[in-house]
């Protein structure tokens, strides 16, 4: 699996945020569709066709300087007190046909929960462009499927994917 802007990619699906296990609530994409994952979250999903718009509300953006000390700082406080946190939560909204807009909550997991203004904005983008069908779920897994498993790609490389993944067409 190898995390790239908000997206966790494994060889089969893509979650919104972390894969989640249990109860823990997330978002699966998957070539079929969107699905809705967690205790409390109702179980539901929807094909692509279903679709009409996917996006996302309460991400921690901060630029990479203050992304740092943010981390550097909330490391320190564990240190200090041995209280770690669990991942912040952000909310998944899922726009459909029949059932309007659909919110849920994915669990961040990226390291401390913040992202870059530009894996956001380039995140939000692709979501749109998979909610619209000029971006398949395929690509992103193909992409997986093709790298080493046990090689997670740079900054700059998550930043090129992103900016492939969302490029108009030529």
């Amino acid at each position: 699996m190898a995390m790239v802007g908000l997206f966790w990619i494994s060889e089969d699906c893509v979650y919104l945020g972390a894969e989640p296990t249990g109860a823990a609530p997330g978002v699966r994409l998957t070539e079929d569709g969107v699905e809705i994952l967690g205790g409390g979250q109702g179980g539901r999903s929807w094909g692509w066709g279903e679709v009409r718009g996917l996006d996302v509300r309460d991400v921690a953006v901060r630029s990479a300087g203050r992304r740092l000390a943010s981390m550097a700082f909330d490391s320190v406080l564990v240190l200090i007190t041995g209280d770690g946190e669990h991942p912040p939560l952000f909310t998944v909204l899922v726009e459909t046909e029949d059932d309007g807009t659909v919110e849920a909550n994915a669990l961040a997991a990226v390291t401390g929960g913040i992202h870059t203004p530009d894996e956001y904005a380039l995140s939000r983008t692709l979501l749109a462009r998979l909610a619209d069908g000029t971006t398949t779920v395929g690509e992103l897994l193909g992409w997986r499927r093709d790298e080493p498993a046990d090689v997670a790609p740079t900054r700059d490389q998550r930043l090129a994917l992103l900016r492939e993944w969302t490029a108009a067409p030529v």
